[in-house]
């Protein structure tokens, strides 16, 4: 099984920023435990992968030509 890369470049940054103030706020008791789901996007940005987007086939990343095709 493979997966295929869906998250760009901005996808992943907004990711990485969105997942560390969740934590960071979580470690500062402003929002409580759930902050910690902050996790969880910056996994996805660090695989460039995220399943809901599998689901729903949305891919945020540039289209990669195969090396077999022909301009």
């Amino acid at each position: 099984m493979s997966i295929v890369k869906n998250v760009g470049s901005a996808d992943k940054i907004a990711r990485i920023v969105v997942g560390a103030l969740l934590i960071l706020l979580a470690l500062m008791g402003t929002i409580g435990w759930w902050g910690y789901i902050g996790v969880v996007p910056i996994a996805t940005a660090l695989m460039g992968w995220c399943p809901a987007y599998t689901l729903f086939g949305i891919k945020t990343c540039p289209v990669q030509k195969s090396p077999n095709t022909i301009d």
